[in-house]
């Protein structure tokens, strides 16, 4: 499995979690996952872990559009995306790009421009001297 069919794993289990009460440990065994079982875990752990704080920045971000408003897809895009150019050491430009991705395959048909914007903002606001998040 490559590493962008691992993100679309991701993306599945994060729309899944929006309708489920289940436990990420029972999401994780209904997905054949290869060998990207531990990043897709670490993801999914990690977006959970900052949730709430990464929920905040696309509320902030999507202006005229709060977080509830999103398409649910366009919200677990943004999430991951989001996720992995805060927390993870994944160039930003490949975190924008894999999103974008994801939101023209499975997005509403704005999503790739929006999420785009979002997503530049929030690495341009993480730079030093870039601003807040």
């Amino acid at each position: 499995m490559r590493r962008h069919e691992a993100r679309e794993a991701i993306l599945r289990l994060l729309y899944r979690l929006e309708f489920k009460d289940v436990s990420l440990e029972e999401l994780l065994s209904e997905e054949d996952l290869d060998d990207q079982e531990d990043f897709v875990r670490e993801r999914l752990r990690g977006i959970m872990a900052h949730r709430d704080e990464i929920d905040h920045i696309i509320d902030r971000r999507a202006e005229g559009w709060g977080i509830d408003r999103l398409a649910a897809v366009d919200r677990n895009i943004l999430r991951l995306g989001i996720y992995e150019i805060l927390y993870t050491d994944i160039p930003p430009e490949v975190a924008i790009d894999e999103a974008v991705e994801l939101a023209k395959e499975y997005g509403t048909e704005n999503a790739p421009a929006f999420i785009n914007a979002i997503l530049d903002r929030v690495w341009k606001e993480k730079r030093p001297g870039g601003g807040k998040s």
